[in-house]
């Protein structure tokens, strides 16, 4: 048996609770938490969206707005931590190169930080650090929340929708279980070797 045919029968037989769960995790893990920036979460949106229009019991507006909610409260949390820690850590430091991050930082987000924190989600790694780099270098508050709100809003509930009417193209309406299985699989290849390159470096 593949590893496709493999994650195929577990997601056949996963609660429709069980996909929420994961799935709001894995995003949230993701765009929060700096140690998961390997994450692909733009496969396994598609994918999620893709394996929604298989099941009868999976509801994608549902899906889409667990999706939504994770991806924004994943980024306010990084934030919260980049202001909170990251920029004290920074002042505290002797190292005038830690200084100088701090200031270019706060240009940058001054100047570019709205579009900046909007066009992050759709790259991968960038779109973890994007968050924290913004708390240390005080960007706007409420700039960040509404960029943050549509950004999330974009990515998360646009790829996941995207990966679901995909199920309705002619060509994958009959083996969509079977592309949702590839792109797990294909989550899951990635994850592991960017998390062997970052253990490396």
């Amino acid at each position: 048996m593949s590893i496709a045919d493999w994650i195929q029968q577990n997601l056949d037989s996963s609660t429709p609770f069980f996909i929420y769960l994961a799935l709001g995790l894995i995003v949230f893990i993701e765009t929060g938490i700096l140690v998961a920036f390997f994450l692909p979460g733009d496969s396994i949106l598609f994918g999620a969206g893709l394996l929604a229009a298989t099941r009868s019991d999976t509801n994608i507006l549902l899906l889409a707005i667990i999706v939504f909610v994770a991806a924004f409260l994943g980024d306010q949390v990084g934030f919260v931590l980049g202001r909170k820690f990251g920029r004290p850590y920074l002042e505290r430091s002797k190292s005038p190169r830690a200084h100088s991050m701090v200031a270019r930082a706060e240009r940058f987000y001054e100047k570019y930080g709205w579009s900046a924190v909007i066009l992050a989600r759709f790259y991968p790694w960038i779109r973890t650090f994007i968050p924290p780099i913004a708390g240390i270098g005080k960007m706007n508050y409420y700039k960040f929340l509404s960029a943050n709100a549509l950004g999330a809003f974009i990515w998360g509930m646009g790829i996941t929708f995207l990966g679901y009417y995909s199920a309705q193209i002619p060509a994958l309406k009959d083996s969509s279980r079977g592309v949702a299985g590839f792109f797990v699989t294909l989550t899951i290849l990635l994850t592991l070797r960017n998390y062997i390159k970052a253990k490396r470096k």
